[in-house]
């Protein structure tokens, strides 16, 4: 298979795999080929990126994995996405994925998909994108996957010193009680980050 080939694939991995990201081994794994092609195949479609001024993403080596990420010369565009006024509402699950890391962190997304008991990575990204969440470290033991926490503009728009001034959960409560009282918080929190926009 000729490189034009596995670089489409590369391509398609990378997409697939996320902000996860790939790291060269697992490259090497799914392709079944050695590092040195895997570092080929890489640098190959990295050039292409660069190179192509009608492309908007790019391949980004972080934290030991590679992954898609937008081009640093289109970040005006992409935070006027993030800023506009019909991206101001966060949906219901990404406040349910919100409380989980606020009360929870360090977790993990596995974690928060346990305890929500539906996939999570879209409202994750969502309050990457809006700096209220950020990767805080990575837990021990196989794929080392990503621990995420809230950010200080995550204080500021609740007017938290510190996350310990949360209110604390209750340790009994019904579920009538319960539903009563999330929909409180989401319905507070909203209103913050409508005014806050």
């Amino acid at each position: 298979m000729g490189i034009v080939k596995w670089k489409g694939i590369l391509e398609s991995l990378l997409f697939a795999a996320g902000d996860e990201g790939l790291s060269l081994k697992q490259i090497t794994s799914v392709l079944e080929v050695d590092e040195i092609q895997a570092n080929e195949i890489v640098a190959e479609l990295q050039r292409d990126y660069e190179s192509d001024q009608n492309r908007g993403i790019t391949i980004v080596q972080l934290a030991g994995v590679y992954q898609l990420a937008t081009k640093k010369e289109h970040a005006e565009y992409l935070k006027k996405l993030v800023e506009s006024p019909g991206t101001a509402h966060l949906s219901q699950a990404a406040l349910e994925t919100l409380a989980i890391v606020a009360y929870k962190q360090p977790i993990t997304r596995a974690e928060i998909e346990e305890i929500r008991g539906v996939k999570t990575e879209r409202p994750l990204h969502t309050l990457s994108s809006r700096a209220l969440i950020k990767e805080v470290g990575r837990a021990e033991g196989t794929g080392r996957a990503i621990l995420y926490g809230t950010t200080k503009e995550f204080l500021d728009y609740f007017g938290l010193k510190n996350i310990s001034e949360l209110p604390p959960l209750p340790d009994h409560i019904e579920d009538d009680e319960l539903q009563d009282d999330a929909d409180l918080f989401f319905e507070k929190f909203q209103e913050t980050m409508e005014t806050d926009q």
